[in-house]
C-alpha cells in the first residue's frame, strides 16, 4: 500500500507516468516537492524535508546528470550532481560582452575584460545588459532540453540554483550587497504553448530563485504574450527582432503595474540566443511601464 501511494504521488508530482516505487529516489521525490506550486506553505515544506529525509535511508540520491548514485567519495554533500558531472559545466567567464554577455574565448586585460561586442554594437536594446550563468553547451543544454522538452520539472530546482551563478557579475553582486530590491519579471509563453508545456519554464526559474534568495527580490508576472510567433530557431537575428515587434504587452492591472515603474527589473529566461526576446520584452517593461532598468539574467547564453 505504502509503495503504491509514493508511487503514485512521485507520478503526479514529476508528471512522469513511469515513475513508480521501485524508480523514486530522495532525489526525484525532493525536487519533484520543492517545485511544486504549494512550495511556499510552511506545512508542504516540512512535509516535502521529512519525506526526503526518510527516503533518504531507503534510497540513495541520484546524479540528475549520469543518474548514478550521489554516496561515493565527494558526493556525500551534494543535492544534484556528482563532481564529474559538475565539471561538465562551464561557466561564463571574462571576457565576454558587457551588454549582450556573449561569451569569446581568449585571454584580455582585465580593463576590456567586458566590452561591447560586434553582434550588438549596432542594436538599440531596451535592456542595460544581460548575464547568462553557463554557456549553452554539453550537459547544461541537455539539461535545459530536458526541463523544458522533456517535461522533467524535477529538475526545475537543480536549473534555478544554476541560474543563481548569474547573480555573481560584479555589478548585479555590488547592487545586490548594497540592498537594491530587484523584481523578477518571467518571460511570458503564448497561451497555445503554455498549453502543450504544461507550465511556463521562466516562471518556474524565478520562484526557485526568489527561494532562494529571499528577501531581495519580489515576483512580478508582468509581461502576457499577445502573439503567437511560432519557432523562431530557423530565423536570422533581424528576422527575429522584427518577428517579435508587438509580440508583448504590459499585463493588465494598476497593482501589477506599480510593481514595475521605476523598479529595477531582473528579466529572467532559461535560455539567451540572439536577445531578440529580451530585447523586446525589455522595451515594453521600459518604454510601458517606466521600469527605471532592466537586467536580463538566463542559466545559459547561447
Amino acid at each position: 500500500m505504502i509503495p503504491c501511494l509514493f508511487g503514485n504521488l512521485a507520478s503526479r508530482l514529476t508528471d512522469d507516468p513511469t515513475v513508480g516505487w521501485p524508480f523514486l529516489t530522495s532525489t526525484t521525490f525532493f525536487c519533484a516537492v520543492t517545485t511544486s506550486r504549494a512550495q511556499t506553505s510552511l506545512p508542504y515544506r516540512v512535509a516535502s524535508a521529512l519525506t526526503g529525509g526518510f527516503l533518504g535511508l531507503l534510497y540513495p540520491r541520484n546524479c540528475a546528470g549520469c543518474e548514478e548514485p550521489l554516496d561515493g567519495d565527494g558526493d556525500a554533500d551534494r543535492t544534484w550532481l556528482c563532481q564529474p558531472c559538475e565539471g561538465r559545466l562551464h561557466r561564463i567567464a571574462p571576457p565576454y560582452c558587457g551588454v549582450c554577455g556573449q561569451s569569446y574565448a581568449g585571454e584580455v586585460s582585465e580593463a576590456v575584460a567586458r566590452f561591447r561586442c560586434g553582434n550588438c554594437a549596432d542594436l538599440d536594446l531596451a535592456f542595460d545588459f544581460a548575464v547568462g550563468a553557463y554557456r549553452n553547451e554539453g550537459l547544461a543544454r541537455e539539461l535545459i532540453h530536458r526541463f523544458k522538452y522533456g517535461r522533467q520539472h524535477a529538475l526545475c530546482a537543480l536549473l534555478g540554483e544554476l541560474l543563481r551563478g548569474a547573480l555573481t557579475d560584479d555589478r548585479l553582486a555590488g547592487s545586490l550587497a548594497a540592498g537594491e530590491r530587484w523584481t523578477l519579471v518571467p518571460v511570458p509563453l503564448h497561451g497555445r504553448r503554455l498549453r502543450d508545456r504544461g507550465f511556463n519554464q521562466a516562471a518556474e526559474l524565478c520562484r526557485v530563485l526568489r527561494r532562494s534568495v529571499g528577501d531581495a527580490f519580489d515576483l512580478t508576472p508582468a509581461l502576457r504574450r499577445v502573439r503567437h510567433t511560432g519557432h523562431q530557431a530557423a530565423l536570422d537575428r533581424g528576422d527575429r527582432l522584427s518577428n517579435l515587434q508587438g509580440a508583448f504587452a504590459l499585463a493588465p492591472g494598476r497593482r501589477l503595474r506599480s510593481r514595475i515603474a521605476g523598479r529595477s527589473v531582473l528579466l529572467v529566461d532559461d535560455v539567451l540566443t540572439t536577445g531578440a526576446t529580451a530585447a523586446e520584452c525589455a522595451r515594453v517593461l521600459v518604454e510601458t511601464g517606466g521600469a527605471a532598468k532592466v537586467v536580463v539574467i538566463t542559466v545559459v547564453r547561447g
